[in-house]
């Protein structure tokens, strides 16, 4: 593969070296010192995997065009990569690449039931389940509007016998999601791209973001991401990402990982009441009907949670008061009643999500104290995705615990916080300074209080 990089005008490859090493396995290696911000390694535009060459390709490329509906970035450069490896002449050089890569992988798709099973309750497991059968229904319709379409191109032994070339295909999709990588051009479009040799590096933390894309060229260039001495090993920093993330697309974590996080989705019907009002106001706020807020270690609650469950769980004439204000109207509590419940929606799914765990948060950290799952397997990388989960999901239910107990002191009515205070008898959800605004409030109270009253005798 070097040879036919170097005879392609790649760059840099004197002062690198593939090698086995220790903790990651194979990565690459320096020869030579290099500083932080120094261009390490260009691999030319010529010889790299996009969905253009493989357009451009004489013999893969009719067949793709043919394919209708067109083929997704991710499917058609999977289909490229098999391609290639599947002849058995010419393309020399990308199969030296096909031949450096990994045989298998250890993302979640490959997991057996029992080491999935350990990060159950994790959008981890959720998310492999899904992708498990949207695997199968892909390589279904691949075969049936590619594959057998074109048998010359695509052996029969390889690509559509079921069990072979489902389990082909899955290798090629791991290698997509596990080397590509992603960069946005100047005119907004984006380009997913492999580069031989260079998608041999390592992730690291504690490097800099040090790969580059020219559109001008068309190159890609890995910069040295900090200071490096000869031998050292060289890395690329993928961002940061969660470990159910790079369980999923990498097949690796980090241990006590400070990108965990937990990606909570808030959707709304809409048929539900009031919805044209409520669209508008969260659209406003930068929000939709259905959104995905990641919960994180260093905000496990963030104010857009809060902001969208204002607007969800207003009634008329909250939704007017919003309106009025506009914008700024869900940075603020709209009224002591709607924040309460709200907060108590809150602490009680976080509390559901958490009992939804197949194993809790301590017994996982005792299990693999005591190495039940031995380090480095794929059970002991489910464990460490269900541990980060389920820390930003107590954190989270601690802060809306927190935040409930502060609006819980102030006067529903007034909101004036009182050393003497009085639950309301009847859903001893919310308190008053006094009997005066209890009264004050029974009107706009009465409905919430016989929902919350009937939810507790329930």
């Amino acid at each position: 593969m070097e040879s036919w990089l170097k005879a392609s005008g790649a760059v840099g490859l004197d002062g690198l070296e593939l090698a086995e090493l220790p903790v990651t396995g194979r990565g690459v290696r320096t020869l030579r010192s290099f500083k932080e911000g120094e261009k390490i390694l260009t691999i030319p535009s010529g010889v790299l995997w996009t969905a253009e060459h493989a357009y451009a390709d004489p013999l893969l490329g009719p067949a793709l065009r043919s394919a209708q509906p067109p083929l997704s970035v991710e499917d058609t450069l999977a289909t490229y990569i098999l391609f290639v490896r599947s002849r058995e002449s010419g393309y020399d050089g990308l199969r030296g690449h096909v031949a450096a890569l990994p045989t298998s992988y250890s993302s979640s798709i490959f997991f057996a039931e029992d080491e999935l099973k350990v990060c159950a309750g994790t959008s981890l497991y959720t998310i492999t389940k899904q992708l498990e059968q949207g695997i199968k229904d892909d390589y279904k319709a691949l075969v049936t509007q590619l594959f057998v379409q074109y048998p010359d191109l695509f052996p029969l032994d390889k690509f559509t016998i079921e069990d072979v070339g489902a389990i082909y295909y899955k290798w090629a999709l791991c290698t997509v999601w596990s080397r590509a990588m992603d960069f946005v051009l100047p005119n907004g479009n984006s380009i997913r791209l492999l580069a031989p040799f260079a998608d041999m590096l390592n992730h690291s933390s504690e490097v800099k973001q040090c790969h580059a894309y020219d559109p001008s060229s068309g190159n890609l260039s890995i910069l040295a991401g900090k200071d490096y001495e000869a031998g050292d090993q060289a890395f690329i920093y993928y961002g940061a990402i969660p470990n159910s993330r790079l369980l999923r697309l990498y097949g690796f974590v980090v241990p006590d990982n400070p990108n965990d996080s937990y990606d909570l989705v808030l959707s709304t019907h809409h048929s539900a009441p009031l919805f044209e009002q409520k669209h508008k106001l969260w659209a406003s706020a930068g929000l939709d009907s259905t959104c995905t807020i990641s919960l994180t270690l260093n905000d496990p609650l963030p104010r857009d949670v809060l902001r969208y469950l204002r607007i969800q769980r207003s009634d008329e004439s909250g939704l007017v008061v919003m309106t009025l204000q506009q914008i700024n109207a869900t940075d603020e509590n709209i009224s002591v009643s709607n924040e309460v419940e709200i907060l108590q929606f809150l602490v009680e799914s976080f509390s559901s999500l958490l009992d939804s765990f197949g194993t809790q948060l301590e017994k996982l950290e005792e299990q693999l104290a005591e190495g039940i799952y031995p380090a480095g397997g794929n059970a002991w990388a489910a464990a460490h995705v269900s541990l980060g989960e389920q820390q930003v999901l107590r954190l989270a239910r601690k802060r809306a615990q927190e935040l409930l107990a502060a609006v819980e002191s102030r006067c529903a009515n007034c909101e004036k916080a009182s050393a003497q205070s009085m639950l309301c008898g009847r859903c001893k959800s919310i308190v008053y300074c006094g009997r005066p605004c209890q009264v004050a409030h029974y009107k706009e109270h009465k409905a919430i209080c016989r929902s919350i009253a009937s939810k507790k005798g329930s």
